[in-house]
């Protein structure tokens, strides 16, 4: 591919993205792609961006770094330290239900690998306070099961009614997954860079993601650089509809609760980067004043 060929948008029409499927309670993480159709009169014009109900406000801008007591926090940190996911099985009342579904939980991570660390964690109690409030369990219908990434992405969120063993197993994300929905959690812009020693125009599509770097948008922007051919990848893959046989370096645009801004085949550039944020921002309710669920707002 000549490198002087327009960069290609390519809308999608919906992707949901580590969801936590918690239906109809506020305040609990959910991650969706949702691109609208490209309309007639614009030509390349990336999907407009949609924000999801609550999406993205319990952890918006607040690391998991940031926890600083109780069980949770230790817990968080032996998980992290040793690589390993976290779930986090949160109860109110230690009633016979409760502990039936104890139960329940505990059968169920001796079966996920690898092996993750576990917690119970009483969601009353005022050490777990900022935990609780950070991940938006306050609200939440008691038990609840949430699944940690050891980068402190929340990854998936389960009523106990609703656990089994492969949603636990389904929930634990690659490497890049966890990176884009933390950078994403965190209310930052991810640039997903499919590519490999195969692909074609590698550094004509960086060009334009590492341009981007030096706008008022670089410092909330996260670059994940991900080999297409990487099996560990292909849930990835197949969420940003990419083909892991690509001949030629992919981009894919995304920003918060996780809305594909645009994904661009071959040669990038931050003037074409740019046009497709503000495209974007400009017809959705990423506009100023929308609130916690939309993208960034540019540093002056």
């Amino acid at each position: 591919m000549k490198a002087k060929k327009k960069a290609k948008s390519t809308p999608t029409t919906k992707w949901i993205v580590g969801a936590v499927v918690l239906a109809g309670m506020a305040g609990v993480l959910t991650y969706a792609l949702s691109g609208g159709k490209k309309p007639d009169n614009a030509s390349g014009a990336a999907p407009a961006l949609v924000s999801t109900a609550s999406a993205a406000e319990a952890t918006a801008g607040t690391p998991s770094t940031a926890l600083s007591s109780g069980a949770s926090a230790a817990a968080m940190q032996q998980a992290a330290s040793a690589n390993k996911y976290l779930f986090a099985f949160f109860y109110e009342k230690d009633d016979d239900g409760t502990r039936a579904a104890r139960k329940t939980f505990d059968e169920a991570v001796k079966k996920i690998t690898p092996a993750p660390h576990s917690v119970a964690l009483d969601r009353t109690a005022p050490a777990e306070k900022e935990l609780v409030t950070k991940f938006g369990v306050d609200r939440a219908p008691m038990p609840l099961v949430l699944a940690i990434a050891p980068n402190g992405a929340v990854t998936g969120g389960f009523k106990v009614a609703d656990l089994t063993v492969e949603r636990l197993q389904d929930a634990v994300a690659s490497a890049g997954l966890q990176t884009c929905l933390k950078a994403l959690q965190d209310r930052r812009l991810v640039l997903v860079c499919l590519q490999n020693g195969r692909t074609q125009a590698n550094e004509e599509a960086m060009k334009g993601v590492n341009d981007f770097k030096t706008t008022q948008f670089g410092s909330m922007t996260e670059i994940v650089k991900i080999d297409p051919t990487d099996p560990k990848e292909t849930k990835l893959l197949a969420q940003l509809k990419a083909d892991p046989q690509a001949k030629t370096a992919t981009t894919a645009f995304l920003a918060p609760p996780g809305v594909l801004v645009a994904k661009v085949e071959g040669p990038t550039s931050k003037d074409n980067l740019m046009a497709s944020l503000q495209s974007a921002m400009s017809r959705s309710s990423c506009a100023p004043g929308a609130g916690a669920g939309c993208c960034p707002a540019p540093k002056k």
